[in-house]
């Protein structure tokens, strides 16, 4: 099994004709990901053509949807339309959205986190890599990927993997590979500091998921959201959960590439991070080469 999604499941692009939308879409279908659709207004009836495959284009989600049955889409829009693309899949009744545009003004936002309360639709990002779940093929092609992550870094097997860096996400995942062990779902939530799903949210999907029989989650300095996950890990987490903190040589105060990554009024420190960690029984990599070691190790 896998979390959010599977193999199978059918995914429109929105963005599709832009430039890295497309390049994403291409790699994709590569991937053997389930590409049904693609959206751009005003080039509705169109197609979008790769390796043989004619994917059609249309001007709304809720047409893709309709004439399709996509469940999944990913967002490549430009920050300023970014949130009416959110709100277009959730109104449309998808499963799930996954943001992949950096740059959205923080108060669009709060305002999509408003406005999704109550529907049935699940955001992933933005600001992130999106979500991979490996298949059976040869370096795991045939499965589900969703974002920008490259997909033959990845193997079909029982870890899961969550993380706010994209890069460090790619780091987990080609350690567990390296190591001939796969995994079963990867979800890059994102580094901005209002967004869809938590570390908390993917851990109990995780915690629920019976093919996944071990855990890596990784964070950063900002925000309380890796010490809520920690508290619930302590008193509910059934697996073997392993963690890495970055930004422990962060000033003070300065925000550090992701726009949630700030410390400020002594709160989202390293420090407090790792202690939390710690008392939580998650296994504390030192750096980010040790974060596959300390959870095989556990084990």
């Amino acid at each position: 099994m896998a979390i959010l999604v599977k193999p199978n499941t059918k995914v429109l692009v929105q963005g599709i004709t832009g430039s890295f939308g497309a390049r994403h879409a291409q790699l994709s279908i590569d991937y053997g990901t389930a590409v049904v659709a693609g959206v751009t207004p005003g080039k509705g009836g169109q197609f979008f053509e790769h390796g043989g495959k004619k994917v059609p284009i249309f001007d709304t989600v809720a047409e893709a949807v309709k004439q399709t049955g996509a469940t999944a889409s990913a967002v490549f829009v430009p920050p300023a339309f970014c949130a009416d693309a959110i709100l277009e899949g959730a109104d449309a009744g998808l499963d799930l959205v996954v943001a992949i545009t950096e740059g959205i003004p923080v108060n669009d936002m709060v305002k999509v986190k408003r406005a999704m309360e109550g529907k049935r639709t699940r955001l992933i990002g933005p600001n992130c890599p999106g979500i991979v779940t490996p298949g059976e093929g040869k370096d795991s092609h045939g499965g589900c990927r969703i974002g920008i992550a490259p997909g033959y870094i990845h193997k079909k097997g029982n870890i899961g993997v969550v993380s706010r860096s994209g890069t460090l996400t790619y780091e987990a995942v080609w350690q567990l590979t390296s190591r001939g062990v796969g995994q079963s779902t990867c979800v890059g939530i994102g580094g901005d500091p209002v967004n869809g799903t938590s570390h908390l949210d993917v851990i109990k999907l995780f915690n629920d998921d019976p093919e996944t029989t071990g855990i890596i989650m990784i964070g950063e300095i900002g925000g309380s959201a890796e010490e809520e996950a920690a508290e619930w890990i302590a008193k509910n987490c059934k697996k073997p959960v392993a963690g890495f903190i970055a930004g422990t040589t962060a000033p003070p105060g300065r925000r550090m590439g992701h726009a949630g990554a700030i410390v400020s009024g002594g709160k989202g420190t390293a420090e407090a991070k790792i202690a939390a960690f710690k008392a939580a029984g998650i296994g504390v990599a030192v750096t980010p080469s040790d974060m596959a070691d300390t959870l095989l190790k556990m084990m």
